[in-house]
């Protein structure tokens, strides 16, 4: 096998989460001054939006890790593909929030079968070591697709409106279809040549046993939290900005550089993980993460740049690591329904974060409350994340169980 190709499979993963999560997720935002105008809902209404689509990928996510592991990730990739095509068709043609709530529950499933979870299995199943690297490459493709897409929304919605900027975007996923079936390949996860301590790490805890961990329980608490607080500011953060009579190109930038400080703290931390204690990249992670977000909590427009910088650079590492934990703690054997599982909470915090944030503000007329609660959010995170194990001790321990 061509010794770069597990390289290229960790670059075509990231290009899948560009386009995935930024339409699915980061890229929606700037479209939300339009709606507002054409439809008169409140931010509370119009957000319930992203709890239909993490509700959706939260409700499917275990049973989408099943099929993960049984039909393999090229597959679902490409069926995940088709629905995110359906999904903008019918995003073009909006009349009401139950249509809009629809495309959203579409949007859902999509991030189920070519979201984050069987992008991670993908690079996951090619690496055994330099894995932290490769994660961090495919996890810069979440935040590309921040950077990419709010800026694709709004300069084809004042070049062409909102509903044929949805139109045209139909060519991404069509263009995905198409590379995710001329170049992946699952993993090589039954090679005869495969060295003693790989077999180990591949073999991994069974669902069950994993679920029996208190670091399982502890990457799914802080996956939660973290998830509420960085989808809520990347959800709100260009109404936010608006608010403070910033112009909707300044607005879109600086969406566009909260992804840009994340995509070097995925890179960067995901490399110290793999030449450092990963617990302790870990905790620096969130520790830089709640610096911004108390920066944002403090509701002065002179910090705004601080605290998108940091909270971007902590949120970065703080999704590298998440991954990389849960995979380096109980290795690839059941994969798909433990990260699917995780990705129940995660996704139920994303979409309540980016819910409530709005429901809050309609009720005080500001975003303070709301981001108080980052904070107190972020703050229960550095706390679980002292219960995760590290990839040594977890690994003794899966191989003194196998030995009984």
């Amino acid at each position: 096998m061509n010794r770069s190709y597990p390289w290229m499979i960790a670059v075509l993963a990231s290009v899948v989460l560009i386009i995935s999560n930024g339409m699915s997720i980061s890229g929606l935002s700037v479209f939300d001054e339009s709606l507002i105008s054409e439809f008169g809902w409140s931010r509370g209404e119009l957000k319930f939006r992203d709890m239909i689509t993490f509700g959706t990928s939260a409700l499917l996510a275990p049973f989408g890790g099943i099929i993960i592991d049984k039909l393999g990730v090229k597959r679902c990739m490409l069926a995940g593909w088709v629905m995110l095509a359906v999904a903008y068709f019918l995003y073009s043609g909006v009349e009401s929030l139950a249509n809009l709530y629809v495309a959203h529950a579409l949007l859902g499933v999509v991030l189920v079968f070519c979201g984050l979870n069987p992008a991670i299995i993908l690079v996951s199943s090619w690496f055994q070591k330099k894995r932290g690297v490769a994660i961090g490459i495919t996890l810069v493709g979440t935040s590309l697709g921040g950077m990419i897409f709010p800026q694709y929304g709004t300069y084809m919605s004042e070049l062409v409106g909102w509903r044929m900027a949805m139109t045209y975007a139909m060519i991404f996923p069509a263009f995905m279809f198409a590379m995710v079936a001329l170049f992946v390949r699952n993993g090589p996860e039954a090679e005869a040549s495969a060295k003693p301590q790989d077999v180990a790490l591949s073999q991994g805890l069974g669902y069950v046993e994993a679920l029996k961990t208190k670091a399982f329980w502890a990457i799914s608490v802080v996956a939660m939290t973290t998830f509420y607080t960085v989808l809520a500011v990347q959800a709100h953060l260009f109404l936010y900005l608006r608010d403070l009579d910033f112009t909707p190109a300044s607005a879109t930038n600086a969406i566009s550089l909260f992804f840009l400080c994340a995509v070097i703290g995925k890179f960067v931390f995901g490399l110290l993980s793999d030449y450092l204690n990963y617990k302790l990249v870990f905790i620096g992670n969130i520790i830089v993460m709640l610096t911004g977000s108390a920066c944002l909590a403090m509701m002065n427009s002179s910090l705004i740049w601080i605290a998108i910088i940091l909270f971007g650079l902590g949120w970065g590492g703080v999704y590298t690591t998440i991954q990389l934990s849960a995979v380096n703690c109980f290795g690839l054997v059941s994969a798909g329904k433990i990260l699917g599982t995780i990705a129940v909470l995660d996704c139920l915090g994303g979409g309540l974060g980016i819910w409530l944030t709005g429901v809050f503000y309609s009720m005080y007329g500001d975003y303070q409350v709301a981001f108080m609660i980052f904070v107190v959010l972020i703050i229960t995170a550095l706390i679980f994340v002292t219960q995760i194990a590290t990839p040594a001790k977890q690994n003794h321990d899966m191989l003194a169980g196998a030995a009984k």
